[in-house]
């Protein structure tokens, strides 16, 4: 008879839920609309013909590549993570997407400082670059976490990192539209040290995704 009771109080007042869409069709919606917003800022406001001069450089391109790669790839392992049936192996799609834009990023940042040495850590531009990663990630990340907490993700910390990274990389990608110089060791420093204050910051804000501090 208690059985019965509990499961009379339980059923009483439950509702019907909807099923949520397969996680690459969300991350895919979510990545149509941050791209539609970032596409109609560059178009405003960027560069475009001193950009394509400066994308004909291969190095640069292959940066590219792997930078818009590495934040689409992070914001499926985010989606794919959320969900409780997905294997912990997607959180290594993004890695070396990850390691291959920090190696040439990096190429030409490492030939300056043999060539200009202590120089090229003097602070100019990278600040704003900095501000601008941070800044970009922000609202994109609040609405990346925002959208991962449907699922109610049982490891919320490792989804929001995940987010992080993909959110900072998009951020990145969207930089070099506005970024008319080459990567300098202060450029590449400053760019790593946004990425990680905003995995940081993603994992921190992880209680959003986290539905038992919700309902505490």
């Amino acid at each position: 008879m208690e059985m019965d009771r509990l499961i009379a109080e339980l059923t009483a007042d439950a509702r019907p839920v909807k099923r949520l869409r397969r996680p690459s069709i969300r991350a895919f919606e979510w990545l149509i609309v941050v791209g539609a917003i970032a596409l109609a800022a560059i178009v405003v406001f960027a560069d475009l013909h001193l950009f394509v001069e400066r994308a004909s450089d291969p190095r640069l391109a292959v940066e590219l590549i792997a930078t818009l790669v590495t934040g689409i790839c992070g914001v499926i392992a985010a989606f794919q993570l959320s969900m409780p049936d997905r294997p912990r192996a997607w959180m290594w799609l993004p890695l070396p997407p990850f390691a291959l834009w920090l190696a040439t990023s990096g190429y030409q940042c490492y030939r300056d400082w043999i060539v200009h040495g202590p120089a090229g850590l003097q602070v100019g531009e990278s600040a704003h670059c900095f501000q601008f990663i941070v800044l970009t990630s922000i609202p994109f990340g609040v609405v990346l976490l925002l959208a991962l907490r449907r699922a109610l993700p049982l490891d919320p910390n490792r989804v929001a990192m995940m987010g992080g990274l993909g959110v900072a990389a998009l951020a990145a990608f969207v930089l070099q539209f506005f970024h008319p110089f080459d990567v300098t060791v202060m450029d590449l420093t400053l760019h790593i040290v946004a990425v990680v204050l905003v995995i940081g910051g993603a994992a921190l804000g992880e209680r959003i995704l986290d539905h038992r501090a919700a309902r505490a």
